[in-house]
């Protein structure tokens, strides 16, 4: 069943200072309030400045009168958030947006550093991530949607209110008399989010009531799935890499069946360069891996944005313009 907010924040346990990120909107207005609430002082907003639309100086002008009203402090940072080519806006925003609140959390002379931040993506927003995972013909990763608690950037970062239905929100906002900004692109049709909120969540409350529910369940069943493999992937890995170099070798792979290949190329490209390769790279890669009969096979093969090359027995990856980040 989808929570209260009561419930949600009842079930909420940062750890202190926490960070707040603030948009303006409604969901993350009652965030803020409700934290700022339950956790006097030891609260701080974050504001991100997108700069994109014209409604940009409205959002933090709201975001401001808010955090005056709260006696809450307020950070602000401008991104830039402009998309590359290849990458959609909503990535490049994504990507700019928890950079900015990285950046904010750490602090200054003046403001602590934050140990703990809040997003306030919900129920309706967790729906709409599964949907377009099914859309894309994603993986149990992408079937797994977003998790309630994560870490990045050595912060952990908290989703409090997956289990509220939007709507819910914006009558607690109602009746405690809150103001919020409406963003002017979420009626906007053109992005494949605001199509599934028009069309798709009416449809589906119609026919299925309980379908958030059902939904999260759902994409629990899948985040346990990916876990086992990816357990059994490291696993795997340790007795295909090469011990002086960490690289899998082209024989230990070739050893594994195809399902478990996969999966542990998969898991091998994302652990250690963060690269997810697509489906057809990686049956090119994988075809390229049945074939090679010979020490001389050339394996050379476009995966995310680098290549993933055969050197000698093992394979390796790399990006001729940026160096890899494996950890």
């Amino acid at each position: 069943m989808t929570q209260s907010l009561t419930e949600a924040m009842r079930g909420f346990h940062p750890v202190l200072p926490l960070g707040v990120a603030l948009s303006g909107g409604a969901d993350s207005s009652a965030l803020l309030v409700l934290c700022a609430r339950q956790w006097p002082g030891q609260v701080h907003a974050l504001h991100i400045n997108h700069g994109l639309q014209s409604a940009a100086l409205a959002f933090q002008d709201q975001c401001q009168r808010l955090c005056a009203r709260l006696e809450v402090p307020l950070r602000i940072k401008a991104v830039d958030a402009a998309h590359q080519s290849g990458q959609s806006p909503e990535d490049a925003a994504r990507v700019a947006r928890y950079q900015g609140l990285l950046d904010l959390a750490q602090g200054d002379a003046s403001a602590p550093k934050l140990v703990s931040i809040a997003v306030a993506q919900h129920a309706d927003d967790q729906v709409e991530t599964l949907l377009l995972a099914l859309s894309r013909g994603a993986g149990l990763a992408g079937l797994s949607s977003m998790p309630a608690q994560w870490l990045r950037g050595g912060l952990v970062f908290h989703r409090p209110f997956l289990e509220v239905a939007g709507s819910d929100i914006r009558d607690w906002l109602a009746d405690a008399q809150i103001d919020f900004v409406e963003d002017p692109t979420n009626a906007d049709v053109r992005f494949a989010r605001n199509r599934i909120r028009a069309l798709v969540t009416p449809a589906l409350q119609a026919a299925f009531p309980h379908f958030r529910d059902t939904f999260a369940r759902s994409a629990g069943h899948a985040a346990q799935a990916q876990a086992l493999l990816d357990e059994i992937a490291a696993q795997d890995l340790v007795a295909v890499l090469r011990e002086r170099d960490g690289l899998p070798t082209v024989s230990g792979l070739q050893f594994l069946g195809r399902p478990r290949q996969a999966n542990a190329l998969r898991f091998w490209l994302k652990s250690h360069y963060g690269v997810i390769p697509s489906a057809a790279q990686l049956r090119e890669l994988q075809d390229q891996l049945a074939a090679c009969a010979t020490r001389g096979h050339r394996i050379h093969i476009k995966v995310g944005n680098g290549f993933v090359q055969r050197k000698g027995p093992v394979l390796g990856w790399y990006n001729p313009t940026v160096l890899p980040h494996r950890k």
